[in-house]
């Protein structure tokens, strides 16, 4: 947003290891703001291009797959990056003074991490896009509210059955859930004039008509003329923020200033929180957010504890701040390396993504020899120069959209004790009663340890049409409106401007399905959509379409939505000074690297609850199913057909 700041240091573009962010290899800035590879990179950009397009990535062998998805991500950084910042702002965001303290610790409210662009990613700044501004349109009230997003919902989404993810446990709903808190957030709704959505004369919904509170306006635009525009109330950084807070009222709340550690009871619980802490004062709260946000607080304190040891002449803010820089990067890690390989687990994919932490060189040459190369290729992302391609870093709203991940949730959770794999009851508990702050009051019966172990035994579902839940179709926030999550969804994706399925895979160089047959790869489902929206696949919803396409194999999502991650994924980590050019021993101190160089989900968990070892004692990744006393792991086919509908 605002470039310039009366408290901001001097604008040299360094990044953290000293490398000039503007350093002449693939993926560097140049200085006049825009990716612009040299003339070998753009002919492997091209012929990387059109062998996705006649054969596709996920079909080639793994070597060849992984050098289209290089040539992919190039493209990607070329056209699909676009800054909000250039448009007119009357509250450009409010910079606190530049402090020293900056350069090796992060800051509360995400300031400061560009050097150059102090406010880039802080919170309160805007959601950039990943499609040009000037496709980002503000709709008509007609576009947001036509086709009904109430009758896209019951026809198209409602789950009659779990189709499960066969292949992964249900940890990862939770998870993803719990990143999304540390992401991004558009802010609470206003309670004024909002979207009046029609009903069918079927339908069952208590109001007439369905409301839908609007998402909130850019209080930093001028005006509301188009492109829409949003402002992200957390950090864009990948910092760990919903467990620090974003605030320095939530920073305080959460820590003790004493020996740099965070809140937690003798019982090894959190604190029961109050209605203004980061975990409750957002709607959507549930039971499985708990044994994370208690997980990763005592993992730091934890590393403090690990840090004293080493260098028992520190204080308790230096402390505090190594280790809050461990926790996010080993947040990211375990992000980047395990819950994503898992839930998109082509062997293509699979390596792409450790190659993203590590490199083509790999895991064991980077234990052993550190850095072999600059290159992000060879040896990485973390370690290699800090990198913006031009763009001033931001999350997108396109990465909010297809990040709407909601059937990845079960209705109903079957909850078992580590010891026996005996039933807490007969029937299973309902997503209804472990949501709300009430369900807190579960944790006097079920420990953390049962609920951990009952999510790591159990599937997800698979994204995909017809397996939206039910008790998030029929949603009750705290304060008592009842919502229809996957309504909202839909009408989000419209309100902000994001464009519909055909023509957000042409602004991604992919081709658009010509019919719905050809999008879905089933004539009765295709039949149905095409009355939905009246003959025009054009008009198909951008969430409708990514549910219905065909799956790669082992993907629990959408190749479409892979584009974006194949973009965003990466620029977290080259973006993020901390991630990038400052991961470096001197920073996080040696003992703090080799803490994240040794560490994954499975050892964090088993350090705070090594009574699920036996569970846990042939899982290669947390993420995969656990085993249960007397049964046999499950197998690996969660991928989809043609048509999208899963092999269950």
């Amino acid at each position: 947003m605002t470039r310039t700041s009366t408290t901001e240091p001097p604008r040299s573009r360094v990044a953290g290891n000293g490398a000039p962010r503007t350093t002449a290899q693939p993926g560097a800035a140049t200085p006049a703001g825009g990716y612009r590879p040299g003339l070998p990179w753009r002919v492997y950009r091209a012929a990387a291009q059109a062998l996705d397009r006649v054969v596709g990535w996920d079909r080639l062998p793994v070597p060849l797959g992984l050098a289209v998805i290089a040539g992919l991500r190039d493209a990607l950084r070329r056209h699909n990056l676009h800054d909000t910042g250039t448009l007119p702002t009357t509250q450009p965001p409010a910079v606190p003074p530049f402090d020293p303290q900056v350069l090796t610790s992060r800051t509360v409210d995400g300031s400061y991490n560009d050097l150059a662009v102090p406010s880039a990613g802080m919170a309160g700044s805007r959601f950039g896009r990943n499609v040009p501004l000037v496709a980002a349109g503000r709709p008509a009230p007609a576009e947001v509210v036509e086709p009904s997003p109430r009758e896209v919902s019951r026809q198209l989404m409602t789950r009659d059955e779990l189709i499960p993810a066969r292949s992964v446990n249900a940890l990862v709903a939770p998870w993803l859930q719990w990143m999304i808190r540390d992401w991004f957030s558009h802010g609470k709704s206003p309670t004024e004039d909002p979207w009046r959505v029609e009903l069918a004369d079927d339908d069952p919904w208590p109001e007439r008509p369905m409301l839908i509170m609007r998402t909130p306006e850019d209080p930093t635009r001028p005006d509301t003329s188009s492109p829409r525009t949003s402002v992200n109330t957390c950090t864009h950084w990948w910092d760990a923020s919903q467990i620090y807070g974003v605030t320095a009222e939530q920073q305080r709340e959460a820590r003790t200033f004493e020996g740099g550690k965070l809140r937690v009871e003798a019982d090894g619980m959190l604190p029961t929180p109050r209605s203004n802490h980061p975990v409750l004062e957002e709607p959507g709260f549930w039971l499985g957010l708990v044994p994370l946000q208690t997980l990763f607080t005592r993992e730091h304190n934890a590393v403090c504890d690990m840090l004293t040891d080493e260098f028992p002449a520190w204080g308790d803010e230096q402390l505090f701040q190594r280790a809050r820089l461990v926790v996010a990067a080993l947040t990211a890690k375990i992000h980047t390396v395990e819950w994503t390989p898992a839930v998109i687990s082509h062997p293509t994919t699979a390596a792409a993504l450790r190659a993203n932490w590590w490199g083509l060189a790999g895991e064991r040459l980077s234990t052993v020899f550190g850095r072999l190369s600059d290159s992000e290729l060879v040896s990485g992302i973390p370690g290699s120069p800090t990198r913006d391609y031009g763009v001033p870093y931001s999350l997108t709203e396109e990465f909010t959209a297809v990040y709407r991940m909601h059937p990845l949730m079960p209705d109903l959770f079957d909850l078992r004790s580590h010891e026996d794999d005996r039933r807490y009851r007969a029937e299973p508990y309902s997503l209804r009663e472990l949501a709300g702050p009430g369900s807190l009051a579960l944790l006097d019966t079920v420990p953390v340890a049962d609920l951990l172990y009952s999510f790591g035994t159990e599937h997800p579902g698979l994204v995909t049409l017809h397996n939206f839940p039910r008790t998030l179709q029929e949603f009750v926030r705290p304060d008592g409106k009842v919502m229809d999550l996957a309504a909202v969804d839909i009408l989000r994706h419209r309100e902000l401007g994001v464009p519909r399925y055909c023509e957000f895979r042409r602004l991604l160089r992919l081709r658009a399905p010509a019919g719905f047959e050809e999008l879905t790869g089933d004539p009765d489902l295709a039949r149905h959509m095409s009355q939905l929206y009246g003959g025009d696949v054009e008009k198909v919803d951008l969430m409708v379409g990514l549910f219905a396409e065909r799956l790669p194999e082992g993907f629990a999502f959408s190749d479409t939505a892979f584009r974006i991650f194949i973009l965003m994924a990466s620029r977290r980590l080259n973006s993020d000074r901390f991630l990038a050019g400052d991961f470096t021993p001197a920073v996080y101190t040696v003992p703090g690297m080799r803490w994240l160089a040794d560490n994954t989900m499975a050892s964090l968990i088993l350090r705070h609850h090594p009574q699920l070892r036996p569970a846990m004692r042939s899982v290669t990744n947390a993420f995969l199913p656990w085993q249960r006393p007397g049964v046999r792991p499950g197998g690996h086919d969660h991928g989809g057909d043609r048509g999208g509908r899963p092999a269950a």
